[in-house]
């Protein structure tokens, strides 16, 4: 038996250790969405992001979207290493309350968790040794803990640039047609221009599949929406909103052209933004976010480049309409993770509308 006080302490540990083990079987394991707000691995990540945007966007810095970009791979290497810190510290608190079970005696709680550290990254030089049932598992946990966190972690960093690289693949493939940063009015007018308005259908179609997969990732592992673009005027934020754009500019405005991608897209579009900032607690706006007289300069446009477009003010209406579906929780998604602005999307503070 041990004293009321050292129980206490041995049952703390044990809480911490189980803590950490749920989370990282919750963040890295389980491939869904979990609930749970005080994890430790959500309250390092969304605490650190607020603070590493706040450096970001500080008026003297020039390296602007290369210091966000470091965010998310240096958070997934910090919450390594906070679960193995919070562990080492839960299993010393075991040990310290069963410290008559190691030989020799450790003689305070430093020497406790140095014999948790060593334990549990498996170095083991022996001046330490757990002479009882009790303390020997809690050792061999230790070890045992360590080297699965450790695996699970480099295992799942394979798993998010796998997923991260098939993301941007297709991202990157905007450039050409829609321009960096993209825009929906000119994916649809560069394929005007070159006479490729056939094979919009198709395009939309990896786009739909692309839309899918993004929604099962990042929901599964929200850290990938940390995750930004390579080039500087890329975001994967910015690309689905500019073919949610092209998709709703062809169900409402253009005409004679097939339609039936273009309205599978904008559901599954619409899914994807909006699951997203539910996830992320994130506050959605309002209305079509698009002025009218920057839907009739894109109208002109269209027009143009030779599509054939309806009625100014029905169209009007039905752009306004469609697009108010996603535009709110578009923006929220482009604003919290500060996203390069592109045509209609991102901060429009400091665009000038005519009367």
């Amino acid at each position: 038996m041990i004293a009321p006080e050292r129980s206490l302490e041995l049952i703390l540990g044990l809480l911490v250790i189980g803590a950490v083990l749920n989370d990282v079987f919750q963040s890295v394991v389980v491939p869904r969405p979990v609930p749970g707000r005080l994890r430790i691995g959500r309250l390092l990540i969304v605490g650190s992001w607020r603070l590493w945007r706040y450096l970001a966007d500080r008026p003297r810095r020039t390296d602007r979207e290369h210091f966000l970009g470091i965010f998310a791979p240096l958070a997934v290497t910090s919450l390594l290493i906070v679960w193995i810190l919070v562990l080492i510290i839960g299993f010393a608190l075991a040990i310290h309350a069963l410290r008559e079970q190691v030989s020799p005696t450790p003689k305070g709680f430093d020497e406790a968790l140095y014999f948790a550290a060593v334990s549990l990254l498996t170095i083991g030089f022996g001046d330490f040794v757990a002479t009882q049932t009790a303390s020997r598992l809690l050792a061999t946990a230790a070890g045992a803990a360590g080297l699965g966190t450790v695996a699970l972690v480099v295992t799942f960093l394979f798993s998010l640039y796998g997923s991260f690289q098939r993301r941007e693949s297709l991202v990157a493939t905007l450039d050409a047609p829609a321009g960096a940063p993209p825009s929906g009015v000119t994916f649809l007018a560069t394929h005007a221009s070159l006479g490729m308005i056939e094979d919009l259908p198709g395009t939309f179609a990896k786009w739909e599949a692309w839309a899918a997969e993004v929604l099962e990732t990042h929901i599964a592992y929200p850290i990938l929406a940390y995750f930004r673009s390579t080039h500087d005027n890329e975001s994967w934020i910015g690309a689905i909103g500019a073919m949610l754009d092209a998709a709703t500019l062809m169900l409402t405005t253009v005409e004679g052209v097939p339609r039936g991608r273009a309205a599978m897209l904008h559901a599954i579009g619409n899914h994807l933004v909006e699951d997203l900032t539910q996830y992320f607690r994130l506050e959605p706006g309002m209305g079509a976010g698009v002025e009218r007289s920057e839907f009739e300069e894109a109208r002109a446009r269209l027009r143009a480049a030779g599509y054939q477009v309806g009625p100014a003010d029905s169209a009007w209406r039905d752009f306004e309409a469609q697009r108010a579906q996603y535009a709110g929780s578009l923006n929220a998604l482009a604003r919290y993770w500060a996203v390069p602005p592109s045509q209609w999307i991102g901060d429009r503070s400091l665009v000038r509308h005519p009367r």
